[in-house]
């Protein structure tokens, strides 16, 4: 295998580095090889959604969100007693939220909206996770706003920011 380093590995090592490069990112941001166009993903709690005019607006508040490993590993510097009593995260996801400013986003007409739980019937008996299922965003602004079954304020939701507007909103269901 050592015989051919130099014919095989450079060659590797530079399809390794041209395809880190390519696909590098900043946390939460990303740029589209293909099209040019830079999409962002955040991860936010929503406290509003308001049409006028034809257009609807987002406002949230963007938080932290791990899973696994690392959110044991930042549950334990952040909580170290409380993560020594129990042994890691509870749920296996941490969310960090240190700061309480919100942002306002628009949200494009065809956005793709997932949910994990919301109100189909009006019973609270009938609650049940269907998980990813696609609504429209008109659902999902009817579903946001009502709050005596289930409040979708209270979950998380991954968003996609494209070329300034929101197009994709994925709810993190959370036990």
């Amino acid at each position: 295998m050592f015989k051919r380093k130099s014919v095989v590995l450079f060659p590797a090592l530079v399809l390794l580095f041209l395809s880190l490069v390519t696909t590098a990112s900043t946390v939460g941001t990303r740029a589209d090889a293909q099209s040019g166009d830079k999409s962002q993903e955040l991860t936010v709690y929503i406290h509003a959604l308001k049409s006028k005019d034809g257009h609807t607006i987002m406002t949230a508040d963007q938080i932290e969100w791990y899973e696994g490993a690392e959110a044991n590993r930042i549950f334990a510097e952040r909580e170290p007693e409380a993560a020594a009593e129990l042994g890691g995260v509870p749920d296996d996801y941490y969310i960090v939220n240190d700061s309480d400013s919100l942002t306002s986003y628009p949200i494009a007409d065809n956005a793709a909206v997932t949910i994990q739980i919301y109100d189909h019937t009006g019973k609270p008996g009938d609650l049940d996770i269907q998980w990813n299922e696609g609504i429209t965003l008109h659902k999902f602004l009817t579903e946001f706003a009502k709050k005596d079954i289930i409040d979708l304020s209270q979950s998380p939701y991954h968003i996609t920011v494209q070329d300034g507007k929101v197009i994709s909103i994925v709810q993190q269901y959370t036990p």
